[in-house]
């Protein structure tokens, strides 16, 4: 422990309680006071002038007066200290996870009564033991192997990790990778750098994985290993700029680029990002006569001074392809290259038991020709609580404080997640027994047992009335109701009074109120959304929401309406927002959840979105007419045809495209039905 100004003078005018204060202290109080206080309180570092290596010492104290007081363990600033927040400047020890409760106890008790150090006593210091390895004390129940699939190698510079993960009964997991004994069914067709298979010749084979009595087998295919495939600007290039954080906003990805240099933001447009970075300044960013010599290049090493720093190493993979694809003539990709179409994390969970347990995470992409690649070296990594779980580079996450994370994964357009929850090492908990109602309920009490957070008791008739009576009709039960429900003693009244609030008006008054909210059901003057429309508008959802007509029904009713805004309320819908790019937008976020805004000018630097995928969808309601009715507070919407929404980089008319999905094929027809 450091006492920067505060040493310590100790005085023993205490009565002693322990029946043996001298064993106690040997026992109990020597072992805190040797692993977490001497290392910093020694004759060799004295700091803030504080030995604690025998009671002279101790005695002689330092510079700022006692740091224990003799049975006033609150005015003692060596256990007040020891007590203070982990993330606190002046806690104690400064490093480590601090003392224990139990260890605070002691030293509490050992003050308490009258801090007694035995004499010819001398303390050594000494290192924290090690605690015993997990698997001996729990036991196994699942090894995985991530990929969990058939392992796919093609071409000669493929190659592909993975990842051993063990699952103990009380659901924690660990990685395991460099414990596992690993063999490969035939050795010549692949062999194994670390925990990486590369590809020798063409065949087929089973990498076997076995840990404590567990074993696993993926089967893996190795395919064209004399073929060498050429660097791709889209597929190789394009990712190290992303994983660099060349094309990010606080970098060459701003609106007017960095030192001169622009790239897209989040690599939206690479046939720009192509031209830029082999026309634009021609000779100097691509050298196709000296590659090693580009700006690209000697920028990327720091050998040219590079605002952004040393971004990698002379002969790193990420410096070769650069390298190798200038040597090719710096070339733009063939149209019909495939395209990545999905991306997978491993593995998809992860819950790490004690500060600094790791975990190596892995990603696969999914190509439009069917092809496969572990694209881990070229993924960006984030952690979205830092102090819980931390991601590297390199995508191995270490646990520090207790808590939830999700680890996030981008390539490509692609973000994916993985939820990784971190529980203090050697916990005291059991999974505590708790009757299931419904899926729901399962789920929950999963999540709870992973946190290690043992759940709330059942409520008492009094805050079970109040809640329910809020969440379902949004008010306070009455007097009279609540006297009502006291009284009753049926074992189901619970659930009756659910099925009564459901049944009443108030409940669909609230659920109008949130939808009407959601839909912006007003007047605007502007968009000539009258009075009489307003109030149309609202009592056709509120018809609707009482009759408790399916929301699916009532979306397709909405999203498809033609018609007058009197004779077809549906259609206001239309005339509350008429700009079609917002139309989208709202569509996207109120009914299906996705906030699709960022998209407009770039791809979505934390979902699959594109640019393309923003225009696509738009177009769906790029044909929205609209006329004055013979009452001129009417409007008629109607299906124009002919209308376009044009893409932001390329000026040309787009073609509806479902998110995430095909272009239908279903010309003539009202695109928005």
């Amino acid at each position: 422990m450091h006492f920067r100004s505060l040493p310590i003078l100790l005085a023993f005018p205490a009565p002693l309680l322990a029946a043996d204060p001298a064993a106690f202290f040997q026992e109990k109080v020597q072992p805190i006071l040797e692993v977490s206080c001497l290392s910093c309180h020694h004759p060799g570092k004295d700091k803030g002038g504080l030995q604690l290596q025998d009671a002279a010492s101790a005695l002689k104290g330092g510079e700022g007066g006692p740091a224990i007081v003799a049975g006033k363990p609150d005015e003692s600033p060596l256990l007040q200290r020891a007590l203070l927040p982990r993330d606190h400047d002046e806690t104690m020890p400064p490093k480590g996870d601090g003392l224990t409760a139990d260890e605070t106890a002691v030293l509490k008790q050992w003050i308490m009564d009258g801090a007694v150090w035995p004499e010819g006593v001398t303390l050594t210091a000494k290192e924290k033991p090690v605690p015993i390895a997990k698997e001996t004390i729990t036991p196994v129940r699942s090894l995985a192997v991530y990929p969990p699939d058939k392992i796919t190698l093609e071409t000669k510079r493929d190659s592909h990790a993975f990842t051993a993960v063990a699952t103990f009964d009380d659901d924690v997991t660990q990685d395991v990778t460099a414990k596992a004994k690993i063999t490969l069914s035939d050795p010549s067709l692949a062999k194994l750098d670390g925990f990486r298979m590369l590809p020798l010749k063409d065949g087929s084979g089973v990498l076997s994985v076995e840990w404590q009595g567990k074993k696993v087998d993926i089967p893996f295919e190795v395919k064209g290993a004399e073929t060498d495939r050429p660097v791709s600007f889209n597929l190789d290039v394009m990712p190290i700029f992303m994983r660099d954080n060349c094309n990010t906003g606080s970098c060459h990805g701003a609106a007017r680029g960095q030192d001169g240099f622009r790239l897209s933001l989040f690599g939206f447009d690479p046939q720009g990002d192509h031209f830029r970075l082999t026309q634009e300044l021609s000779g100097r960013r691509v050298n196709l006569g000296l590659p090693e010599d580009s700006l690209t290049v000697t920028k990327s090493v720091n050998s040219v001074p590079h605002t952004g720093g040393k971004l990698m190493e002379i002969g790193s993979p990420n410096y070769n392809t650069l390298v190798e694809w200038i040597t090719n003539g710096a070339p733009y990709d063939a149209a019909g290259i495939a395209t990545v179409t999905d991306v997978t994390i491993f593995p998809p969970q992860a819950v790490l038991e004690g500060k600094d347990a790791t975990m190596q995470f892995t990603v696969r992409a999914k190509y439009s020709d069917g092809t496969d690649r572990d694209v881990t070296p070229l993924t960006v990594f984030m952690s979205n609580n830092d102090p819980t779980a931390k991601a590297a580079k390199d995508g191995k996450v270490t646990a520090n404080k207790r808590g939830e994370a999700f680890v996030m994964a981008r390539f490509n357009t692609f973000t994916v997640g993985s939820q990784v929850i971190v529980i203090p090492d050697k916990l005291q908990y059991e999974k505590p027994k708790i009757p299931e109602n419904n899926y729901i309920d399962a789920l929950v009490h999963q999540k709870l047992h992973r946190l290690r957070v043992i759940p709330s008791g059942l409520c008492d008739d009094a805050t079970f009335l109040r809640r329910v009576s809020l969440d379902i009709i949004g008010l306070l039960p009455e007097e009279k109701e609540y006297t009502a429900f006291i009284a009753d003693t049926s074992p189901d009244k619970r659930a009756k009074v659910i099925d009564d609030l459901l049944g009443r008006k108030e409940f669909i008054e609230m659920w109008v109120m949130k939808w009407a909210e959601l839909l912006q059901i007003r007047t605007n003057p502007v968009n000539q959304v009258s009075y009489k429309s307003t109030l149309l508008y609202f009592n056709w959802l509120k018809e609707r929401i009482a009759n408790n007509v399916p929301f699916n029904v009532i979306v397709k009713d909405l999203l498809g309406s033609t018609g007058g805004t009197f004779t077809n309320p549906a259609t206001n819908y239309y005339q509350i927002e008429r700009e079609t790019l917002k139309v989208a937008e709202n569509v996207a976020q109120v009914f299906m959840g996705m906030r699709m805004q960022c998209a407009q000018c770039h791809n979505h630097p934390f979902d699959r979105w594109t640019v393309d995928d923003y225009y696509g969808f738009a177009a769906f309601f790029g044909q929205i007419g609209r006329k004055t009715a013979e009452d001129p507070r009417e409007v008629v919407v109607f299906d124009a045809r002919g209308g376009e929404v044009n893409h932001l980089v390329t000026k040309q008319p787009v073609k509806p495209k479902f998110l995430g999905g095909a272009v239908p094929e279903k010309p003539g027809e009202d695109r928005r039905k």
